[in-house]
């Protein structure tokens, strides 16, 4: 055991082995571990080895507190080093890297985070019987600088959304007015351009509305214009969530799609690509497949496409309504989509 008195820590080394390396990986379950338990700084530890971590693709190695519930949390970093059999391309981990993991353990197996140490594919195969064995340098390093379980205050949830929602009502200190649709909107500048690339070049690039405090925005629903809002302050979209006449969300979603892709609010549009795209009937499918096409949204045209061919019946009755009539006019090439769809599925 090493103590080092400059960081108020003590260290214990040892080395762990797997004999029959490769018998023993190959028989063990993905979530099944070697252990090998270790009494240190008055503390009972346990190692865990899964040789077959991750769909068998990494060696990964745990620590595990086994002493009963402590009145003070116990900080303690596991390290690994790989010592033998060495890998056979230096691409995933270097023999000489020291992989490292940290952990408050504060309960009887409490459990840290996983090391990975190594990539199997990465493992030179043994040359003979006696080559063939796993042995890693494993190190516990104990922080003397614990603290009181029972002091230990839990963080409260983040609220920030809360904050700047409530910002937004109360209009105080906003210095943009917005006018849609005959309805005036007031916000500020700095939160619409960190939230948007597109505000923050109008707003503080070489753009017309660098100074200008009241915008009117041209094409847009009020009610979409304030629901954008909404999310920009608080990252939440609570009129796509509320339990609202099928048309009526859709109609919401379509129009803040569109609002997001001309403001850049990616998080936004996939949002709405996802609630258009579980909400796909015959009436709809053809409009919001030029929607998808006009705005560059890949998944939700090809769940369209997906619905339009389905079945004959449903891709007659598609190509019958109003809206498909319009697809033809304004979106003709993502007819071929169809085409192409269509001639797949007969192969």
């Amino acid at each position: 055991m090493a103590k080092d008195l400059t960081s108020g820590s003590v260290r214990l080394l040892r080395e762990f082995r797997i004999n029959d390396f490769s018998l023993v990986s190959s028989t063990i379950g993905d979530t099944e571990c070697i252990k090998s338990r270790w009494d240190f700084d008055g503390y009972e530890w346990e190692i865990h080895c899964y040789p077959r971590w991750y769909g068998n693709s990494f060696v990964e190695f745990r620590l595990m507190f086994l002493s009963e519930a402590p009145t003070r949390a116990v900080k303690a970093d596991l390290s690994c080093l790989l010592l033998h059999p060495e890998t056979a391309y230096q691409m995933c981990v270097s023999r000489d890297a020291e992989m490292r993991v940290s952990h408050v353990f504060k309960c009887h197996k409490d459990c840290s985070g996983g090391v990975l140490l190594v990539k199997r594919s990465l493992l030179r195969p043994p040359t003979c019987p006696m080559d063939d064995y796993l042995a890693v340098q494993c190190s516990i390093t104990v922080m003397k600088e614990q603290m009181d379980v029972e002091t230990m205050v839990p963080v409260p949830a983040s609220n920030l959304h809360k904050h700047l929602g409530d910002l937004l009502k109360s209009k105080k200190g906003a210095d943009v007015t917005f006018l849609v649709s005959g309805e005036s909107f007031l916000a500020h500048k700095n939160i619409l351009a960190a939230r948007s690339p597109v505000l923050m070049a109008e707003f503080f690039g070489h753009m017309r509305e660098t100074s200008a405090q009241r915008i009117v925005i041209e094409d847009m629903e009020a009610s979409a214009f304030k629901a954008m809002l909404h999310f920009i302050y608080t990252d939440t979209m609570p009129e796509l969530a509320q339990e609202l006449e099928a048309e009526a969300t859709a109609t919401m979603a379509q129009h803040l799609l569109v609002a997001a892709d001309r403001y850049g609010l990616d998080r936004l549009k996939v949002i709405c690509e996802g609630k258009l795209s579980g909400g796909i009937t015959v009436d709809t499918a053809a409009p919001t497949l030029a929607l998808a096409e006009q705005h560059n949204c890949t998944h939700l045209k090809a769940k369209c496409v997906e619905f339009i061919i389905s079945t004959p019946a449903i891709l007659n009755a598609v190509v019958a309504t109003e809206g498909y009539k319009h697809l033809e006019a304004s979106c003709p090439s993502v007819l071929t989509s169809i085409v192409l769809s269509l001639r797949g599925r007969s192969h």
